[in-house]
């Protein structure tokens, strides 16, 4: 009998799995758009859900709740002042999952998941201050 066995493994122990969620939480909110293998990506579609959920409920014991799962701060505060924003008007449904082939190395199923209307410059987060970076060295050695 399957009776409460309600979760995949993932072949990992539960904190690794904990961790891997998490992080994997974290990128999903920082860049809107990630690729990942197929059964990562049903595991992580329902967990995103939700904190986009809490992060409509705009009372101070979601928001601790947002912050204890997620671990970052600056996410927490994306998902409650622009994620939650732009969902509003919808009551559930805020990830899509879109398989992207397989996996060149092992042929494992890939998939993309991402957030229904995204930002499409949330992809470039850090090419923004990579680049910022790079001038501010360009301006350094031109100067020397």
């Amino acid at each position: 009998m399957r009776h409460r066995l309600g979760h995949k493994k993932l072949n990992r122990t539960s904190e690794h799995r904990k961790a891997l969620i998490k992080n994997m939480l974290n990128s999903l909110i920082k860049y809107e758009q990630i690729t990942t293998t197929l059964p990562k990506a049903k595991v992580l579609k329902p967990q995103a859900d939700k904190i986009i959920t809490l992060g409509k409920k705009g009372n101070l014991q979601n928001t601790k709740i947002l912050v204890s799962k997620l671990q970052d701060i600056k996410s927490a505060n994306k998902v409650k002042k622009n994620l939650a924003k732009r969902f509003e008007t919808r009551k559930g449904g805020y990830t899509r999952i879109i398989k992207a082939g397989f996996r060149y190395g092992d042929n494992a199923p890939l998939a993309i998941i991402e957030f229904i209307d995204r930002d499409v410059e949330a992809k470039r987060v850090d090419r923004k201050q990579k680049e910022v970076k790079k001038n501010q060295e360009e301006k350094k050695a031109a100067s020397a």
